[in-house]
């Protein structure tokens, strides 16, 4: 249950993405699936922080302690998330956070990676045309004009103007997760007596980021379809979205790996009734209030 960007970036290297399903309430890796498809060719863990809830972590790594493998966590969903107190991606092993426009913090293109400084500052060689470490001072009066590559990079670096931006959003940050505690606070207040929808959760041990609110539908307790349910909003000026289209649904990995909905039943179900609600700071108290009363609304007027 990711954007494609997960599974792909495995297809890049030449390895194999073995996809597996999804806890039925956070919608993140169950490490007990991942701990049944793990074989002698496993190399790496990618747990995704779905929506910026954090994975189960614990268990994840003591997979990886068990059969010798790395994790790559995809944080693109989990700033500022922490998992039993500690910072998603604090830790030594690498994750990658995306900036991109919709994101809690952004830099309106762009990410950034953390953990070992040894990877990290491979990874800045590689995303840097492979260039030696010091080459990106060539033009400043402090560097010099000559470098080496040392093996074929990418160009994969951020702007100075990206930079800027995300400065000044990091300075934002507390601030707009205070405003994005209040609208989730707001949808739990408004809808959490419903029992046509299953709304998203905390679980105890965590602070999620809540870079979506992902509610999902009881269907058998409606006459209408999730996309109904979307187009009915959309009449009503509000807009919604789908994340995600489960990675082992789509036709490329479906046409190359032989997978089948059922094969990640979970996440199967889930797509089928989800649906994302407007979730950012810049929300007003009137604008939530807006959204509440028109799912409510539409939960009224197609009860089964």
């Amino acid at each position: 249950m990711t954007f494609c960007a997960t599974a792909n970036v495995v297809e890049h290297v030449g390895a194999r993405p073995v996809l597996v399903d999804v806890c039925d309430d956070t919608l993140n890796m169950d490490p007990d699936a991942a701990a049944r498809a793990i074989t002698l060719r496993t190399k790496a863990i990618i747990p995704v922080h779905y929506a910026g809830h954090p994975v189960d972590l614990d268990p994840i790594f003591e997979l990886a302690r068990k059969h010798g493998l790395a994790v790559m966590e995809d944080a693109a969903h989990a700033l500022p998330a922490k998992y039993k107190g500690v910072m998603v991606g604090s830790r030594e092993n690498l994750a990658a956070f995306s900036f991109y426009a919709t994101k809690n913090l952004t830099t309106i293109e762009g990410g950034c990676l953390t953990g070992d400084p040894v990877l990290v500052d491979k990874a800045r060689i590689i995303g840097h045309h492979g260039m030696n470490r010091d080459a990106w001072k060539r033009f400043d009066k402090s560097g010099s004009w000559y470098y080496e590559v040392v093996l074929p990079g990418f160009k994969y670096n951020m702007t100075d103007v990206q930079a800027a931006i995300g400065l000044h959003q990091l300075d934002r940050l507390a601030g707009f997760q205070t405003r994005r505690r209040e609208v989730v606070a707001a949808y739990e207040k408004g809808l959490g007596d419903l029992a046509e929808l299953q709304l998203p959760v905390e679980r105890p041990e965590v602070e999620s980021a809540w870079h979506l609110y992902v509610i999902r539908l009881n269907l058998g307790a409606l006459s209408i379809d999730r996309n109904a349910f979307i187009e009915a909003l959309k009449v009503r000026n509000i807009g919604t979205s789908v994340h995600y289209l489960p990675v082992h649904m789509h036709p490329y990995y479906r046409d190359k790996y032989g997978y089948k909905p059922e094969d990640c039943p979970v996440a199967a179900d889930a797509f089928t009734r989800m649906l994302t609600l407007p979730l950012h700071p810049g929300l007003s108290d009137e604008d939530v209030q807006d959204v509440v009363d028109a799912v409510k609304d539409i939960i009224s007027a197609h009860r089964a």
